[in-house]
C-alpha cells in the first residue's frame, strides 16, 4: 500500500507542475547489466520521466521518475527457476550544465522492487548527457543496492525535452 500512495503522490506532483515554465524530459534507454547482475541478466531496457526546476544559472533539480526491466540470460535459465527483474525508482535529479549542451548530473532515491521477493533499496545514478534542442542523448550508471547486493548496470539513452 505504501508502495502505491508514494506513486500517486509522485503522479499527481507531475501533473500539478507539468504546466508551469520549465523542463520536463521523457527518456528510453537501453542497459548492460555488470558486476553480479551481469552474471544473471543479459540485457535491460528503461523509460524515465523528470520535471526540472532552474534553481540557479544551469543548475537543475526536480523529481524523477524510472522504470527498468532486466532480462534473464535464458542460456543460464534452462529451467526457467529465474524471472527477469523491474525496478520503479524514484529519485531527486540534479543537473549542472556544463557551456552550452553537456551536462553532468545524479539521481539518488529509492527504487521499489516490482516482483514478488524484490524489496528494492537504495538508488543512485550519475550521468552525462549532451542535448541537441529538444533531443538528448545520455549515458550513465545506475545502482540499486538491495541487501548488501548492488544490481548495477552502464546505461545509454536518448532524451526528449519539453
Amino acid at each position: 500500500m505504501k508502495k502505491i500512495i508514494v506513486i500517486a503522490a509522485f503522479v499527481l506532483f507531475g501533473i500539478g507542475t507539468s504546466f508551469a515554465q520549465n523542463q520536463f524530459k521523457i527518456g528510453f534507454n537501453g542497459a548492460i547489466p555488470v558486476g553480479d547482475a551481469g552474471d544473471v541478466y543479459n540485457a535491460g531496457i528503461a523509460a524515465d520521466a523528470a520535471y526540472l526546476f532552474e534553481v540557479a544559472n544551469r543548475v537543475w533539480v526536480g523529481p524523477q521518475v524510472t522504470y527498468f526491466q532486466y532480462f534473464v540470460d535464458e542460456s543460464i535459465n534452462e529451467d526457467k527457476l529465474l524471472d527477469d527483474t523491474r525496478f520503479l525508482p524514484i529519485a531527486a535529479s540534479s543537473r549542472i550544465g556544463l557551456g552550452e549542451a553537456f551536462y553532468l548530473g545524479a539521481d539518488l532515491g529509492y527504487a521499489i522492487g516490482l516482483e514478488e521477493g524484490n524489496k528494492g533499496g537504495f538508488y543512485y545514478r550519475p550521468k552525462a548527457g549532451y542535448t541537441f534542442g529538444a533531443v538528448g542523448l545520455t549515458a550513465s550508471y545506475s545502482g540499486v543496492s538491495t541487501d548488501g547486493n548492488i544490481f548495477s548496470s552502464i546505461i545509454f539513452g536518448v532524451e526528449l525535452g519539453f
